[in-house]
């Protein structure tokens, strides 16, 4: 129908005119300047908040629209598009980063900054080849929840498992316990710091004396030791 239509895919975008919404071009919403409060959000009332034309929303497969589909999380969608691996793969990528129950048509906007972190990584999962690709961070796990951490990391691995190389600048001590290779730089921090302490492994790290940062990541793993056994 979409093809009788004349329709291209394009049409079926948010970014630019065609199927959108002309009122709020394609945002589904208006913002009311209020002056000296905040602003307020209320629903297009062109398109009632569904974000594009009326003639685009007739455009149905499997008896949803566009706009239906673009409400869907990942996780629905998985199961709706289960006959389309090209479209269930990345979907799928998505569940393994944690991100199975964002919709479709989301805004990267609302998006946390784990999200986006995730999101991107999972951008990189989906491609069909990740080796001998180097992969720099810049403290990644910044703002995360310690089970955001732990997804990250098991993403990273994922990147290293696919051939991939991982270098990590990073505070957290959940992710330098999980890293092959440390490489500590100190012995403080600002005029007093860049220079290199150590080298070598989590377990070489907390072995030396010099090391402020082997000195944390023991007392953080006896910490851990006592809190598993005290459970």
């Amino acid at each position: 129908e979409a093809k009788i239509r004349g329709y291209t895919p394009g049409t079926f975008s948010l970014n630019v005119d065609g199927g959108r919404c002309p009122a709020c071009r394609g945002t589904g919403f208006e913002e009311i300047d209020m002056m000296f409060m905040d602003n307020i959000v209320i629903p297009c009332d062109v398109c009632d908040g569904k974000k594009y034309r009326p003639e685009i929303l007739e455009i149905v497969c499997r008896g949803k629209n566009i706009f239906e589909i673009l409400s869907m999380t990942v996780a629905e969608a998985m199961t709706f598009f289960v006959a389309h691996p090209y479209i269930r793969k990345p979907l799928s990528v998505l569940k393994e980063v944690g991100l199975d129950y964002l919709q479709l048509g989301q805004p990267a906007r609302t998006l946390s900054g784990g999200e986006s972190q995730r999101l991107k990584i999972a951008k990189e999962l989906s491609q069909v080849q990740q080796k001998s690709t180097l992969y720099i961070l810049d403290e990644p796990t910044k703002g995360l929840h310690f089970r955001e951490v732990e997804l990250l990391m098991n993403v990273l691995n994922k990147l290293i498992n696919a051939g991939g190389s991982v270098i990590v600048v990073e505070h957290n001590q959940d992710v330098i316990l999980g890293s092959d290779y440390v490489i500590d730089l100190g012995p403080e921090a600002g005029e007093k710091g860049g220079e290199i302490v150590v080298t070598g492994s989590p377990e070489e790290i907390m072995m030396n004396k010099k090391s402020l940062t082997g000195q944390f990541l023991r007392t953080y793993v006896d910490f851990m030791n006592s809190k598993g056994s005290t459970q």
